[in-house]
């Protein structure tokens, strides 16, 4: 169900309470007896809704879990406004006290609003009435909507199907983007990618029934600084020769999550205005299996002119992606960003919810930092650890797309793609999830953006509008 959003408060609007665990004296007496009468323990994320006359709800308590201190835990604290989405009943409320941030509160109830109905019709036709939220004072409704707008596009490419979100659906998903900004788009396809030197990202698309394609978004003043976002847009992966398990392919339709973060983010830089020239570069293929499909031990050569042994076709996300990002700093870019669903091993160090980023930059990488606990979008900064590079080398190519010891996966990628970079003036790689595996106040089950809010957040303060 969206919430929406009011500028004014209604004098009929009616009180969310907010709570910490166990501290109720704050709240109204018939308040404080309903949450006895029925046990209500305010647990993070938990809403409470207190009955009035004739069983009419007359207010509602959110419980904030308990109280703590740590860096970043009030603005993650006000995530949890995302569970009244849910929750409330339709009609116009208001949030009373200071216990969350107001902007991040009202971002929350945007993002926790969020359903995934295309394939589900009925259900999305029956959805109740939406409750009506005032926004707390000094908070920026038009702010929230950009940046939702650009996670529910994020959101909404993931979750849908390959059948529907092939290479050329992709094409149209970005040139739909492009239209609603005023952006150029523009894609090289099938054998053109031969003509036009992006040799390895034909060879990774070319099995596939769809022709593999580049997709290039610009947008902004010419003279403006250059900011390139690259992203990974693997519609499927079976893995290739090098096949996956059938376990392995149930997520594999969110192997294009680095492509549809990156458009999300696009959607929020160009909905503000930010003074850039926007440029996306996407790589658009389906890894899949047929007589035409690339070998493991087959050697390519890629846009750069170096020289890649395939130690494994399930590593094909970093070949396609090297391809774009050569093309990328060739321009020498102010700052170039790739985003992918690259490695496993990034989940096993890090897990689902915490998406490791690498930089050779450490002003950005520092705001990067803060703006991830502003705003409460986590990463974490992982070395490119430059002894792990020789892990990488091959006998008869420049180098493997794979280490041969199983160490160090997300390292070793980002190494491998730092290998295609020279120009630009910084660069730094997120290797993602774009999944979120648990329902959340912020989102249900299903493809998430990771990421792009703190990295809006950077920009925005370096590129104003």
């Amino acid at each position: 169900m969206t919430v929406s959003l009011m500028q004014e408060t209604p004098e009929t609007a009616r009180p969310v309470f907010t709570v910490y665990e166990g501290e109720f004296d704050a709240l109204p007496e018939a308040a404080q007896a309903w949450a006895k009468t029925v046990r209500f323990g305010g647990e993070a994320g938990s809403v409470l809704i207190v009955p009035g006359e004739g069983g009419a709800a007359s207010a509602a308590v959110l419980g904030l879990g308990r109280k703590a201190g740590a860096r970043g835990s009030a603005e993650r604290r006000a995530l949890l406004a995302g569970a009244l989405a849910e929750k409330l009943p339709e009609g116009d409320w208001r949030i009373d006290g200071e216990a969350l941030p107001g902007d991040l509160a009202l971002l929350a109830l945007k993002l926790g609003g969020y359903a995934f109905d295309r394939y589900r019709p009925a259900k999305a036709a029956g959805q109740k009435g939406a409750a009506r939220v005032a926004a707390p004072a000094g908070a920026a409704i038009a702010e929230a909507e950009r940046i939702a707008g650009g996670v529910f596009l994020a959101r909404d490419l993931i979750n849908t199907p390959t059948n529907d979100m092939g290479p050329a659906d992709l094409e149209a998903a970005v040139r739909r983007l492009g239209e609603a900004f005023g952006a150029r788009v523009s894609a090289i396809v099938g054998d053109a990618l031969i003509e036009q030197n992006f040799p390895m990202i034909h060879a990774v698309g070319r099995a596939s029934a769809t022709a593999p394609r580049l997709i290039d978004l610009s947008w902004g003043a010419e003279d403006a600084p250059k900011v390139t976002l690259v992203g990974k847009g693997v519609c499927f992966d079976t893995g290739g020769l090098d096949i996956k398990p059938s376990s392995g392919m149930l997520l594999m339709k969110k192997d294009m999550g680095g492509a549809a973060n990156v458009l999300g983010l696009a959607h929020m830089i160009m909905a503000s205005g930010l003074k850039v020239r926007l440029r996306v570069l996407i790589p658009a293929v389906e890894n899949s299996i047929s007589g035409a499909a690339f070998r493991p031990s087959d050697i390519l050569t890629s846009r750069k002119g170096k020289t890649v042994e395939i130690g494994n076709t399930d590593a094909e996300g970093r070949l396609v992606l090297a391809d774009a990002m050569a093309l990328a700093d060739e321009e020498a870019p102010e700052l170039m960003i790739d985003m992918a669903t690259l490695t496993g091993a990034a989940r096993v160090a890090m897990g689902p919810d915490v998406p490791p980023f690498y930089c050779d930059d450490e002003t950005f990488a520092a705001d990067l930092a803060q703006s991830s606990l502003a705003v409460a979008d986590p990463v974490w900064r992982l070395p490119l650890w430059q002894p792990y590079a020789a892990n990488l080398a091959s006998k008869i190519a420049d180098t493997n797309n794979v280490t041969s010891d199983g160490f160090a996966g997300s390292i070793t990628a980002a190494l491998f793609l730092q290998g295609f970079v020279e120009n630009a003036a910084c660069w730094a790689h997120f290797d993602i999830y774009g999944w979120r595996p648990k329902p959340s106040p912020i989102g249900p089950v299903g493809g998430e953006a990771q990421a792009i809010r703190a990295l809006y957040h950077v920009l925005k303060a370096r590129y104003p509008a």
